[in-house]
């Protein structure tokens, strides 16, 4: 039997992990979970996001995965041991991924305001490189345009500018994009950084992660996922989470409206 894959994002941020894992492993089967109703995450408590990752890992638990990748960096910065705890098979994560990404000296991070404010992708860059110079930028407003489809948008350019001032004036060689949904902005965050710096999606880290857990050897890599091996579900507005993945990935998917338990306790 194949194994299949879980994974679980707030919105259509984690589609860019499930592309990279898809480039990887091309005939895996997936269940990709958005918990639409609840987005954003990267505001909410640390209490509020383990509450909801039980939750959401209970559900997944159901639905006979092989193996269950967080799409979310949020989740993985404030909740990856109440998923580990909780889950009925292996996890990877995107955070831990990211250590044989990065080989430069200066790093900036964009992420959420609970992430940065977790220090976690710190934390993981000095263990590797405890000279390291590791500054982090919260981006609170990155996720709402991105789900709104105002990337291109005059309000995208400005909050981005200030966002990335303090790393260009740092003079970071590297960015880590360290929420899911930045990878959508990639293009856009090249045309306001210097030519130099690199910008590393942690997702590629998690694909090669799960060489181990499902067999690298076992899929055929593939230029362009067809992603027909994919179970689409979302927690409210399924159309609307349907649309965005047409606009993001170029498909036309069924997205699934399911319900996870809200009030679970995780303690």
């Amino acid at each position: 039997m194949k194994p299949l894959l879980g994974i679980f994002d707030s919105g259509v941020g984690g589609l860019t992990v499930l592309k990279n894992v898809l480039y990887r492993h091309g005939d895996l089967s997936a269940v990709y979970l958005a918990d639409t109703a609840r987005i954003p995450y990267g505001v909410k408590s640390p209490l509020e996001i383990q509450t909801i990752a039980l939750g959401l890992v209970e559900w997944l638990n159901m639905q006979n995965i092989s193996v269950l990748a967080v799409a979310c960096n949020t989740t993985d910065s404030l909740a990856i041991k109440i998923v580990k705890q909780y889950s009925s098979v292996p996890v990877v994560g995107l955070i831990d991924s990211v250590g044989d990404l990065v080989f430069e000296s200066r790093i900036g991070v964009l992420a959420t305001p609970s992430t940065t404010e977790s220090r976690a992708y710190t934390k993981v860059i000095m263990a590797s490189n405890p000279n390291a110079f590791v500054i982090e930028q919260a981006c609170p407003a990155f996720v709402p345009l991105i789900e709104t489809g105002q990337i291109n948008s005059n309000e995208f350019q400005i909050v981005a500018k200030n966002y990335l001032k303090p790393l260009i004036d740092s003079n970071v060689e590297a960015i880590i994009l360290g929420c899911s949904h930045y990878p959508l902005l990639k293009s856009r965050l090249q045309e306001l950084l210097p030519k130099h710096v690199r910008l590393i999606d942690p997702s590629i880290g998690l694909s090669q992660k799960l060489d181990d857990l499902i067999g690298y050897q076992s899929f055929v890599e593939k230029s362009i996922p067809t992603f027909c091996n994919v179970r689409f579900c979302a927690t409210s507005d399924s159309e609307g989470f349907a649309s965005r993945i047409s606009r993001w990935l170029g498909i036309h998917p069924q997205v699934e409206l399911v319900s996870v338990r809200k009030n679970a306790c995780v303690f």
